[in-house]
């Protein structure tokens, strides 16, 4: 018997003002579909099938390009006709899968949570439930659909406009996620008719077909207060924000993480942290980010998908897509792209640039230097302003670098080109042949001094120059 979902992610969010769907809104830099996905894969869930609309191929990119534990499918819904007719489109998802159980959730409702997940279908399988609405007790239960309860479990659900003043008391709402009987489901979901205003096939009329079929209804009170919140406009998409920021900072304080100050952090819900590091203001972590124990994260750090190891020190740093290991120290002003992999104990300075490229152990790249596509050894040590010239103009060459070796500052390392270990490039040197090891490398250009050849090229900008004076001083008098 199979426990799979079915996230209804088919929505344009108009109000949102934007060219993809709803779903695919960022919350703490990551889609909001994301969110409901890990959630969904953390409970241990088998397949997942979406349902997709607006802009569907944004979604099958976003499907495309991410790791997934489980197995994904989708389907279509080229009509929106309310959330019992995005169901409906999964059809040959819920007839593969009818020995089991199907939870239907929203993709635009980022906080439903593992623990609740299991929670609920603990209690669906207990009391043999043909259906069972995940619920949330909230202060404000206004715009929410009200749970109304019975001594079996619940009789329904009454939308907020269609309450009665006992009703509107009500404080348990309906998050919009409900797990099912699959067969169930499909015993009444094709039953429901677009009875409404709108003209839309409500999920929500499922509940009351099958309790008039004498099958069990309950509901699960989630502990998560915000499990039921989402959002159709700028406005609730930015307080999202802010609730998520604020309960993943609340959780790593309760882990013991050290913050100097929270303004401008941000954490993604993926991320992990050891124990013993420190966070300073304007840090941003998201994605598959892990921070290694006992690291101090300073100021203005963006840190994706990199991972970094124990005791690292961070200043002004952005990371991508790159490995820190134990021990380095970096910034202020360094950039690490896609692919860098910095090894342990290294000593990267202010104004760096470093690129799909190895810097090896306790190797020190001071300041005001670019490496890419290069493989570089242990314990060298570059000089100010020495870059690594990866790029012809048609293909890119990497360099290497061995250990022990001295790079000169202004030492222009032009790829594919090879520095033997222990050698020793001479400042201002354009290296374009491999240097051996132990050896000096020396290439330059004779110095050519031509007399008098600066004042006639620069004559026109000296007399402009002087022109700009005497009318100053004119004016001035």
């Amino acid at each position: 018997m199979s426990n799979n979902a079915v996230i209804l992610a088919g929505g344009q969010g108009k109000r949102m003002k934007t060219n993809k769907p709803k779903a695919l809104c960022n919350v703490i830099g990551e889609p909001m579909l994301e969110w409901v996905l890990t959630a969904c894969e953390n409970a241990g869930l088998d397949e997942i099938c979406v349902v997709k609309g607006y802009e569907s191929a944004q979604i099958d990119e976003f499907l495309a390009a991410r790791a997934s534990k489980a197995e994904i499918t989708s389907v279509m819904q080229a009509e929106r006709l309310g959330t019992g007719h995005a169901v409906m489109q999964a059809k040959e998802f819920l007839e593969a899968n009818s020995d089991g159980n199907t939870l239907v959730l929203c993709g635009d409702a980022p906080f439903i949570d593992a623990d609740t997940i299991n929670g609920a279908l603990e209690l669906h399988k207990s009391r043999d439930c043909g259906v069972t609405v995940v619920t949330s007790r909230v202060e404000d239960p206004s715009g929410y659909g009200r749970i109304i309860r019975n001594e079996n479990g619940i009789s329904g659900i009454v939308e907020h406009k269609d309450c009665n003043p006992m009703q509107l008391a009500i404080t348990e709402v309906n998050s919009g996620c409900y797990w099912f009987k699959t067969a169930d489901l499909l015993e009444v979901l094709f039953e429901i008719k677009p009875e409404n205003a709108q003209g839309e096939y409500y999920l929500t009329d499922c509940i009351e077909l099958i309790i008039s079929k004498g099958k069990t209804a309950d509901a699960y009170i989630s502990g998560n207060p915000n499990v039921a919140l989402g959002a159709n406009d700028r406005r609730g998409l930015l307080m999202l924000n802010d609730i998520a920021r604020s309960e993943i900072i609340g959780k790593w304080l309760d882990e013991g993480i050290e913050f100097c100050c929270t303004d401008g952090v941000s954490i993604g819900n993926s991320v992990k942290i050891g124990q013993g590091t420190v966070i300073h203001s304007g840090v941003i972590l998201r994605g598959n980010t892990s921070i290694g124990e006992n690291c101090v994260i300073g100021n203005n750090c963006i840190i994706e998908n990199t991972q970094v190891g124990n005791g690292v020190e961070l200043n002004n740093v952005q990371a991508y897509e790159s490995v820190i290991e134990d021990d380095v120290k970096i910034g202020p002003y360094v950039q690490l792209r896609p692919n860098s992999h910095i090894k342990k104990g290294a000593k990267i300075g202010d104004f760096v640039e470093i690129k799909n490229s190895t810097i090896g152990e306790y190797t020190a790249v001071a300041h005001l230097t670019y490496i890419g596509d290069s493989d570089v050894g242990a314990n060298v040590n570059f000089g100010c302003g020495v870059v690594t010239v990866n790029y012809n103009g048609d293909k890119k060459f990497r360099t290497v670098i061995e250990d022990n070796a001295f790079i000169g500052c202004n030492t222009n390392l032009v790829a594919p080109v090879r520095i033997g270990r222990g050698a020793y490039t001479a400042a201002g040197s354009t290296i374009t042949r491999d240097v051996p090891a132990d050896a000096l490398a020396i290439e330059r250009t004779k110095a050519e001094i031509k007399e008098g050849y600066a004042a006639r090229k620069l004559k026109n900008r000296t007399e402009k120059f002087e022109k700009q004076v005497r009318n100053s001083d004119n004016n001035e008098g």
